[in-house]
């Protein structure tokens, strides 16, 4: 009898740590991968295998399109050093177009992989909880509910947001998959073509002895559209807080 009580007291923490699980590895992966590839996923990395990895892209179109992306949504999902290197990547290959959609669709794939691990061992509980609790943290929740859209275009447009933060704020506060996907889609296209522009130029990069200028998206004529599309992601939030304070 009191075996079988154990295990029903038990059962609900046993749930709880494999609901975590997934979360758990991406976070040790994404540690080990820091220390073990931060040195092998480089610039000079992609400078000195260029030849190679042409030659196999000429050999093996399709193919190579597999393994780029699946390395990508591996890079993204356990949040892997590489990301910026890997959309130049797609951009040398494969040219600005198609590689953008390589790029902004593996990227989209491994967000939703980090997206899914915290919203299953996290996200839901704490967005019930959430929920459930009254005062600051509920008129907190139910703000952001009011203006999901607007958010998150904003972290996936404005620059400054990690990738990562991005990718985990959405599952804690209860955002559904489907908006999850396609705001992140939309979100980075801009950022994912400047740089899948900048890795389509590389090849002039490669015969001059250069490296990439990486900080282009800080120029003002990629930096203010990208500022005017916050801008007209935030307008709805902007509204909404005049018609209520009018209200008032």
């Amino acid at each position: 009898m009191q075996n079988r009580q154990n295990t029903d007291a038990s059962s609900p923490l046993a749930k709880g740590a494999w609901r975590r699980l997934p979360l758990i590895v991406i976070l040790v992966v994404a540690v080990i991968g820091a220390v073990v590839l931060r040195d092998h996923i480089t610039f000079e990395v992609l400078r000195e295998n260029r030849q190679a990895l042409l030659a196999f892209r000429d050999a093996h179109y399709l193919l190579t399109v597999a393994i780029f992306m699946a390395a990508y949504i591996v890079i993204v999902a356990f949040s892997l050093p590489g990301a910026t290197i890997a959309t130049l990547t797609g951009g040398f290959l494969f040219s600005t177009f198609p590689g953008v959609v390589f790029n902004v669709g593996a990227a989209t794939m491994g967000a939703i992989c980090i997206y899914m691990a915290a919203r299953w061992g996290l996200g839901d509980r704490l967005a019930a909880r959430m929920n459930a609790s009254s005062g600051t943290i509920k008129r907190i929740k139910d703000g952001i509910d009011e203006n999901q859209w607007s958010m998150l275009f904003l972290i996936r447009l404005v620059p400054a947001v990690p990738f990562f933060v991005a990718n985990i704020i959405p599952a804690l506060v209860g955002v559904s998959l489907p908006r999850f996907a396609v705001s992140t889609f939309l979100g980075i296209i801009p950022g994912g073509l400047v740089y899948t522009s900048v890795g389509a130029g590389l090849g002039q990069v490669f015969a001059l002895g250069e490296t990439p200028d990486l900080g282009i998206i800080f120029e003002p004529h990629i930096l203010l559209p990208i500022l005017g599309l916050c801008a007209l992601a935030a307008l709805p939030i902007f509204i909404k807080a005049l018609r209520g304070r009018k209200e008032l």
